[in-house]
C-alpha cells in the first residue's frame, strides 16, 4: 500500500528555504489530492523587550505576512490546487509547527525548509526546523533542493 498524505502543514516565514517548502508541497498535495494548510507564526517573544511597544508594529508584521502567504495561496491556486487555506498566529514558532497544528488539524506530514541559521545562530537561539524533526509525531520532510530535487542555489541577497 502506497503511503498517501491528507493535511500537509508547510510553515512560512518569508524565506527563500521557506518558498521552497511550499513549492515541494503544492506538488505533493496534488499527486496525493491532499490539502495544503499555510503557517506563518510571528514570534511574540521578539516583542518582550521592545520597551516602546507598539501595538502597530505587530500589526505591520502581521499584514505583511497575510500579504506574503496570499500571494502563495493566489500561486498555488494558479498552479491547480484547490485545497489550500493559511493561518496567521501568534507564539512560539517551535510549540504551534511541531505539535499545536498537527493536532488541529490533523496533519500528517510537515513539509519545512531546511534552516537559513549559521552554526553560531542555531546555538544561541535553536532551529525551529530541527525542533520540529526531533519532536513532531507525524513525518516531517525537510526540503533541501528545488523541485527537480537539484542543490539549491541560494539567491544573493
Amino acid at each position: 500500500m502506497l503511503q498517501q498524505y491528507k493535511n500537509i502543514l508547510v510553515p512560512i516565514d518569508g524565506s527563500f528555504e521557506s518558498e521552497l517548502a511550499f513549492k515541494k508541497a503544492v506538488e505533493v498535495a496534488k499527486r496525493n489530492d491532499a490539502s495544503v494548510h499555510l503557517v506563518h507564526v510571528i514570534d511574540t517573544r521578539a516583542f518582550q523587550n521592545v520597551s516602546s511597544f507598539d501595538s502597530t508594529m505587530v500589526e505591520q508584521i502581521t499584514e505583511k505576512a497575510k500579504e506574503t502567504v496570499k500571494g502563495y495561496v493566489k500561486t498555488a491556486k494558479e498552479g491547480g490546487l484547490e485545497n489550500i487555506d493559511y493561518s496567521i498566529e501568534y507564539g512560539a514558532p517551535k510549540a504551534i509547527i511541531a505539535t499545536e497544528f498537527p493536532e488541529k488539524l490533523n496533519v500528517d506530514l510537515i513539509m519545512i525548509g531546511a534552516t537559513g541559521l549559521n552554526a553560531m545562530e542555531r546555538l544561541l537561539i535553536g532551529s525551529v526546523t530541527e525542533y520540529v524533526t526531533r519532536t513532531a509525531a507525524c513525518d516531517v520532510l525537510v526540503v533541501r533542493t528545488d523541485l527537480d530535487n537539484k542543490a539549491i542555489q541560494k539567491p544573493k541577497e
